[in-house]
């Protein structure tokens, strides 16, 4: 997904499934805590239906539509949390499971390793 993209300029876009059948229109977008990048669209999947959240990445904007990766059958089954509301970390992750997306946690870093003596240390212990 861009992240250059202003997120007000997908609100009213039409959504596609991986098969290209249209899943509804974007009526919101949801930008992540840390970052402000651009995380959820809302996807109002009927007219008297619910929003579908769907994740941006690893959806693209083509021809001014969504096109997203997963079948229109699973994005109706998102849990549903209801928009206009903040997404907590732990929906985040139900969403990431549902639609089968990599939430693990980033490899810890390493420890500092001491890689050996510094120059000039060694002659000064030495005298």
């Amino acid at each position: 997904m861009q992240t250059d993209l202003d997120p007000r300029n997908l609100i009213g876009r039409k959504a596609f499934d991986r098969n290209g059948t249209k899943i509804g229109t974007i009526d919101e977008i949801y930008l992540d805590d840390a970052t402000g990048v651009p995380e959820w669209a809302a996807i109002r999947t009927g007219l008297f239906s619910r929003d579908a959240f769907v994740p941006l990445e690893p959806s693209e904007l083509l021809d001014g539509a969504l096109h997203v990766p997963f079948d229109r059958a699973l994005i109706k089954d998102a849990p549903d949390f209801g928009v206009g509301r903040h997404l907590s970390p732990d929906q985040e992750i139900q969403l990431y499971h549902h639609y089968g997306l990599d939430t693990a946690p980033p490899p810890p870093l390493l420890p500092d390793r001491d890689f050996g003596n510094l120059a000039g240390t060694e002659e000064e212990a030495e005298a």
